[in-house]
């Protein structure tokens, strides 16, 4: 694998075990993510966008073929805290404060890992801009507020890689506009690796420096489309322009495409 990958699969196949057998949902993946990349992932319900990025984050194992992590195991990745995943829920513990809910990776499973972190919570929280909301409770939060404290959280382990399940899905339009911004200016300073699922095209357009696109039934790669060109020498791109109108519907018509029964 060439050292500037950070993921790598090859013939990978995911899925569960049913009462008639094994359950395929993602299917013979080949697909490489560079070290420091932006992957935006778009797919109809139930084609495994989710699915991959809990195999990455060692939550599923594999069925069939090859998953490596800067060429291991996604286990030892996550052993060494390379990994580390955000929800579409922020699932903060209520009863912490929001510093001591950015620590708390660092307090379970503690004997298991085998990279030691020191917390920098203030850091972090400073980082996606709540530093002065450190000692409220999740209750007294916004929902945007709970998601940066999630990211914050994530972060607090320093890893390479960062997994975003639909981590905006559930605010307002304004609310996700801005966290786009902020989360591109933590990808800047941190230089993780980002797998960000999202069913938002134009989401998908601005984040991303590519984005796979994964079709359904069976779920398999159906394309990777470049966006580098939609974007200026500093990486944003206009979410109006007509650019990227123009790929918004092209990606919308292989999203009509994957979503067909096989």
């Amino acid at each position: 694998m060439p050292e500037a990958s950070a993921i790598q699969a090859t013939g990978l196949s995911l899925g569960y075990a049913g009462a008639g057998g094994p359950v395929r949902v993602l299917s013979d993946v080949d697909l490489i993510v560079g070290k420091g990349e932006f992957l935006t992932i778009l797919g109809p319900s139930g084609c495994g966008k989710s699915t991959l990025l809990r195999a990455v984050a060692d939550l599923l194992p594999t069925m069939d073929g090859n998953l490596s992590v800067f060429g291991r195991t996604p286990s030892e990745a996550r052993s060494s805290r390379e990994v580390a995943f955000v929800f579409q829920e922020a699932t903060l513990l209520p009863w912490r404060t929001v510093r001591q809910n950015v620590t708390l990776p660092l307090q379970v499973g503690r004997k298991s890992i085998s990279r030691p972190v020191e917390p920098k919570p203030d850091h972090w929280l400073d980082l996606v801009g709540l530093s002065h909301l450190a000692d409220r409770y999740p209750h007294q939060l916004s929902g945007g507020q709970r998601q940066r404290v999630a990211i914050a959280r994530a972060l607090q382990c320093e890893p390479d890689v960062l997994l975003m399940d639909e981590p905006f899905g559930a605010l307002d339009e304004i609310t996700r506009d801005r966290l786009n911004d902020e989360l591109l200016t933590i990808w800047r300073r941190t230089g993780a690796t980002i797998l960000f699922v999202t069913h938002s095209i134009i989401e998908a357009i601005y984040l991303g420096g590519r984005v796979l696109v994964l079709a359904a039934n069976p779920g398999r790669v159906q394309a990777m489309i470049d966006l580098a060109p939609l974007k200026d020498e500093n990486g944003f791109c206009r979410r109006e322009s007509t650019n990227v109108q123009e790929t918004a519907a092209h990606l919308r018509r292989l999203l009509q495409e994957g979503s067909l029964t096989a």
